[in-house]
């Protein structure tokens, strides 16, 4: 008796990682490229940035994001971070457009607003990660994106 449930226990935990190693390999992670930073207002304490992000879904099912977490970075400093929880659908094999709105301050900017006014651009970063849904349960993956802002054109380049 005792063998039969020690077998069945371990016929449960081989199937159970049997499963969990069958969803690591259904699911493809989704790839995120930085489009386009646009500058959307400036202020007197500070500003505002529409960041463009495209989200490809390279699996055959649509991937449902419950929350997009990020942070902007100018050179090394943090000017703004975030969470949008707007839901939204990446369907199977398409890209999807994201717009981003960042809100900075001109004093977490100090160094970088220097470099800006002087050369008329800088260099950035914008980090964090997506939670989506899925068939075969919920993921968070990492993103992670670089370009150069310019006031020129007020663009990624």
């Amino acid at each position: 008796m005792r063998m039969k449930r020690f077998l069945i226990g371990v016929a449960a935990l081989v199937a159970m990682g049997g499963c969990a190693f069958l969803g690591r390999q259904l699911f493809k992670q989704p790839v995120v490229t930085l489009q386009d930073v646009r500058l959307v207002g400036l202020g007197v304490f500070g500003g505002n940035l529409d960041v463009v992000v495209s989200v490809y879904n390279p699996n055959d099912y649509q991937l449902d994001a419950t929350q997009l977490r990020y942070q902007l970075l100018v050179d090394t400093v943090a000017v703004a971070d975030g969470t949008l929880t707007d839901r939204q659908a990446f369907r199977s094999g398409d890209s999807t457009i994201v717009h981003i709105p960042v809100q900075f301050s001109y004093n977490g900017v100090n160094a970088a607003g220097r470099e800006l006014m002087q050369t008329g651009a800088v260099d950035y970063q914008i980090v964090g990660d997506v939670t989506v849904g899925s068939p075969i349960g919920t993921r968070t993956f990492p993103f992670t994106s670089r370009g150069r802002f310019s006031t020129l054109n007020s663009k990624l380049r």
